[in-house]
Parts: structure tokens; sequence; C-alpha cells
């Protein structure tokens, strides 16, 4: 379980959000939506331990955040970000491996049964079993984002944090990364991740943490949450609520564009 109280983090020294509160429970996938540079990004770390709030608190079952050395967080937290480090020299494999790190002391390194097992799972569930060989720097965008999300899973955490996990994906691996955070959550995980695409967040959440304002307007299900004007405040357009046929509410702009990466151009009757 996740605990904010009155949450406060800067960047540079300048205020970035204040106020927030929330809980989130083990089981939840909870996805942040807000325009670019509201925090979403300093959020998810602050939530990973490595960037520290400027006040309140922020509790992981009852402990500190700040309290836990990093290689209890790290049995703990997993969070996966496409951060441009220098693994090009490194098999697929051994970038995944990464992630069992906090398994092992430092003087204790050798990898075990487990490790490899954890890697090969991790690698079947984002599709990338065949690169396993590969190296790290031959792969397209997409593939490393991959690659990213494997690293995380085979880290073992029950809870697990996640940067944009579906940017450089085409529309089909997408919906697979989200439908694996909902089956992770489903067993029992608890996934936060951060979205650009509203109707996304809409098809997989449980409940989306909205960023504006410098605070956390809301936290809601998608239902209660996509019907808030709000949300046009926030990104700064008006949007239309269209009801489809499985019951569910998807989100375009007034002009007839939709604010999904599922279509571009302009919808029907537009």
């Amino acid at each position: 379980m996740i605990e904010l109280h009155d949450v406060a983090l800067d960047v540079g020294g300048h205020p970035l959000l204040s106020r927030v509160s929330a809980r989130i429970e083990a089981g939840e996938l909870v996805v942040v939506i807000g325009p670019n540079g509201v925090g979403k990004t300093t959020l998810l770390r602050a939530l990973a331990g490595v960037h520290h709030a400027a006040g309140g608190t922020m509790r992981v079952d009852g402990i500190a955040i700040g309290a836990m050395t990093a290689f209890e967080r790290a049995r703990r937290i997993a969070l996966v970000t496409s951060d441009d480090v220098l693994l090009d020299a490194l098999a697929v494999r051994d970038v995944v491996a990464i992630g069992r790190f906090p398994h092992h002391r430092w003087w204790q390194w050798r990898s075990r049964e487990d490790d490899d097992t954890a890697v090969v799972r991790a690698l079947e569930a984002v599709g990338m079993s065949d690169f396993a060989e590969r190296l790290f720097a031959s792969l397209s965008s997409g593939e490393r984002q991959r690659v990213w999300i494997a690293l995380g899973l085979a880290q073992e955490t029950p809870i697990l944090l996640l940067d944009e996990p579906t940017s450089h994906l085409d529309l089909r691996v997408a919906h697979e990364i989200l439908a694996l955070l909902r089956e992770l959550a489903s067993s029992g995980k608890l996934v936060v991740c951060a979205l650009h695409d509203i109707n996304e967040a809409a098809a997989y959440a449980d409940r989306i943490a909205l960023l504006g304002n410098k605070t956390m307007l809301a936290i809601e299900p998608p239902e209660s949450l996509l019907n808030d004007r709000r949300l046009d405040s926030v990104y700064g357009i008006t949007m239309e609520r269209i009801r489809i046929a499985s019951g569910g509410v998807r989100i375009y702009a007034k002009d007839g564009r939709w604010v999904s990466r599922e279509r571009r151009s302009r919808a029907p009757n537009g």
C-alpha cells in the first residue's frame, strides 16, 4: 500500500506539486495523467525514493519511503523509465538481468536459477524472448522500451512504477503492454504508470490520477473522471465525450480529433 499525505515536490527549488494526498492499494492499476511538465515523472520518482519530497509524508506499507535504504526500496519498488544510459554493449538478456541486483548483496553476485527464471519470464511477458542474445544497441526505440519494462518485471517487486510505458510502441504492442499491467495488478501487484493517452488510461485503469494546477486534482475511477470538466480546464481544450457500444466513454477534442493514440486523423462527421 502507498499512502501520500500533503506531499509537496520541488524541482530545482521551484514548486511543482503540493497538497498531494492519495492512498493506493495492492491489486490496483492507477494511471497518472496531465499535460507535459505537470509533474508526472517527478511524482513517480518520488514514490520510488529517488526524488526527495519537499514536504508531507510518503509511506509504503506504513514505512516512510525516505527512511528506507536503497536496498530496501529496490526490493519493494521497481521504477521503469527509458532513461538514456550506456547499456549498448550489453545483450538484451544482460540488461534485463540488472533487475535482479536487489536480490543479491553486492559481495554475493552470481546468477542463480531463480535469476535466470525471472529473466526468461520477464522477456516472455513483453514478447522479447527471441531478442535475448541481441545487443541492446541494435534494438529500435520501441524494442528498447519493452526491454526496460522486462527489467522492471525481473525485479519482482510488489510495487511497479512505470513512466510512459507505451511511448515508442505501435498500437498493438502498446495495448499488449497495458493488458499485461492490468493482469499484474489483478494478480496482486500495485501498479502506477504515467500515460499521455486519456483513452488508454480509461480502458485499463482502476483509477486515474489527474495532475494539474500544481496538485493532484482527482484520483477517481475512469467513468467518473472522464465526465469531469476539469479535464478540459487542465488540458486547455474543450473535449467531447462519446459513449461507445461497450458502455465506456471515449474522449475527443472539440474539433473532432481523437485525444488518443488510436487515431490521429479527423473522426467521422468531425
